[in-house]
């Protein structure tokens, strides 16, 4: 009876541990002009499923077209400087971060205010702002959800997401 207890409690914690792992914590982070930007978020993985277009999982979200940018709970970003995102002021500060991908070719990078909320609790008046991202597909298949922020030279910087078929790229001016 006790080994039967065992066994059902390793099995339970193997599966809430693998569970919990499908879209495991990432960070990435730069330091420019002496200040640091951060960006936290879930990395999820592809697993065979469509993730972006008409029957896609990000379509299943109860924010669709709106995405946040990650898995579990909102995208956050946490800057040091005053950033200028493609004409979007953006002030140091706290902000989540979404993506519009309506259509998967054409995404739209979104700066909330909102830092309360959840991942699924996209509120459309809460938005600093909006600006089109630059759209490429990589060589083949991101099989894990991946940001990247980089020093692109002087005060200017880049934000990467690349995930499945997409790779998306905004461009940035840290004051």
């Amino acid at each position: 009876m006790t080994k039967s207890v065992l066994i059902c409690a390793a099995l339970a914690m193997t599966a809430s541990l693998s569970f919990a792992q499908k879209s495991p914590p990432a960070e990435t982070s730069v330091t420019i002009a002496g200040k640091a930007i951060t960006i936290k978020y879930a990395a999820p993985s592809v697993r065979g499923r469509q993730i972006f277009g008409d029957g896609g999982l990000i379509s299943h979200d109860k924010t669709y077209p709106v995405w946040r940018a990650g898995a579990n709970s909102a995208t956050a970003l946490h800057t040091e400087a005053d950033l200028d995102i493609q004409g979007l002021h953006v002030p140091a500060g706290d902000y989540t971060l979404f993506v519009n991908v309506a259509d998967p070719e054409h995404w739209e990078f979104i700066v909330s205010k909102d830092t309360k909320e959840w991942g699924l609790a996209y509120k459309p008046d809460k938005d600093l702002g909006r600006v089109k991202m630059e759209m490429s597909k990589p060589p083949a298949l991101v099989e894990v959800y991946k940001m990247t922020l980089s020093s692109t030279g002087g005060n200017s910087g880049n934000l990467q997401l690349e995930w499945e078929n997409h790779v998306a790229s905004v461009s940035f001016t840290a004051k």
